[in-house]
């Protein structure tokens, strides 16, 4: 069981995308959580989540946890496997709850209603990837594994 959470093989293929999922989440998960890079912090992202998404409080925990924790998990390479799931799981929610209704593309020229969702399936993929792939090289899974 421990293998098949923690297991990875010693490449950079995993670092690569660990590592470019994990930046790329972290600054979203920071501006949900201290309201960095002009996000709203803990206490907004929550009222909107669950007042104006209608998301259930524990489930709004999750995708902020996800996006800030997981991102954080990403990076140094532990729980990768379970970190990029969470990561998908959010992308496909945001898709659902909120950029369908904006069709795929995002809003290149600012003058759409919303953002599309092509950047929503990209991440998918790649924590897709990393779920199936694992951690790579320098992460704590490969340690733990061992």
């Amino acid at each position: 069981m421990m293998r098949m959470i923690f297991g990875t093989q010693n490449d950079t293929a995993g670092l690569i995308m660990r590592l470019t999922l994990g930046g790329v989440m972290l600054p979203h998960g920071l501006q949900k959580v201290f309201g960095l890079f002009g996000g709203a912090g803990l206490q907004a992202t929550m009222h909107t989540f669950t007042a104006k998404l209608g998301l259930p409080a524990p489930v709004a925990v999750l995708v902020i946890l996800a996006e800030s924790a997981g991102a954080l998990g990403l990076i140094v390479g532990f729980c990768t496997r379970l970190c990029a799931l969470g990561i998908a799981l959010v992308m496909g929610g945001a898709i659902f709850f909120v950029h369908a209704r904006y069709g795929f593309f995002m809003n290149w020229t600012g003058n759409g209603a919303g953002e599309g969702f092509e950047y929503h399936l990209l991440a998918i993929g790649l924590a897709l990837a990393l779920v199936i792939h694992g951690a790579g090289k320098w992460s704590f899974d490969q340690r733990i594994a061992r």
